[in-house]
């Protein structure tokens, strides 16, 4: 039988992907125009139990092209990917993963797999439940936030977890995309990575 937290990603992802369905073919559309093919962005994130799965969005960023100076994530960032991901549109097509069952609507962001390695124990209980579009860390800063601080609370949601907890915090990730608040991190369009902890301080 499935579990309450389950049912609730079911009740309200499958309305929200079907629902989301024309804007995300105009988003599509869009993109194709202003970046080109491919329109989705696909890349291996780890799920539940650090076990990676294929992350697809919207593509924000042009081809890396040394040539033309565009090899950071800023150089490559355009004003549409600006735009998508201050809207939090680029997700939508991750509205799919949910329903799968693959990540669930609240829950700790999946980040890159490289990452996995540079956890400590305590950050690496972040995989203990199943990534998601949203999350503690997410209200309290996006991006704009450490890295300390970020999987402090990655691991605080999966130790106080609730249905009560992921309502309250649905309704503020509905503010926090309003507000368009810490959506990159200090000094880059996107965040900044993480690299590792030594003895429990991020390095």
């Amino acid at each position: 039988m499935p579990d309450a937290k389950r049912v609730l990603d079911l009740v309200v992802g499958v309305p929200a992907l079907v629902l989301s369905l024309p804007v995300q073919a105009v988003v599509a559309l869009a993109v194709r125009a202003r970046l080109g093919t491919p329109v989705l962005f696909r890349q291996k994130r780890p799920g539940l139990h650090g076990i990676p799965f294929e992350m697809v969005k919207f593509r924000t960023m042009v081809d890396p092209d040394p040539a033309r100076g565009l090899v950071t994530d800023d150089e490559r960032m355009t004003p549409l990917g600006t735009f998508l991901r201050s809207t939090s549109l680029d997700e939508l097509p991750a509205l799919l993963h949910v329903v799968r069952g693959q990540m669930s609507l609240v829950g700790p962001r999946p980040l890159l797999v490289r990452y996995l390695d540079r956890y400590s124990p305590e950050q690496a209980r972040r995989h203990e439940v199943r990534p998601g579009l949203t999350g503690l860390a997410q209200v309290e800063g996006r991006n704009a936030t450490t890295w300390k601080r970020r999987l402090a609370l990655d691991v605080e949601y999966v130790d106080t977890r609730s249905i009560t907890l992921d309502l309250r915090l649905l309704g503020r990730t509905v503010k926090a995309v309003i507000t368009r608040k810490g959506v990159s991190g200090e000094g880059t369009s996107t965040m900044n990575e993480f690299m590792g902890t030594s003895g429990g301080v991020e390095a």
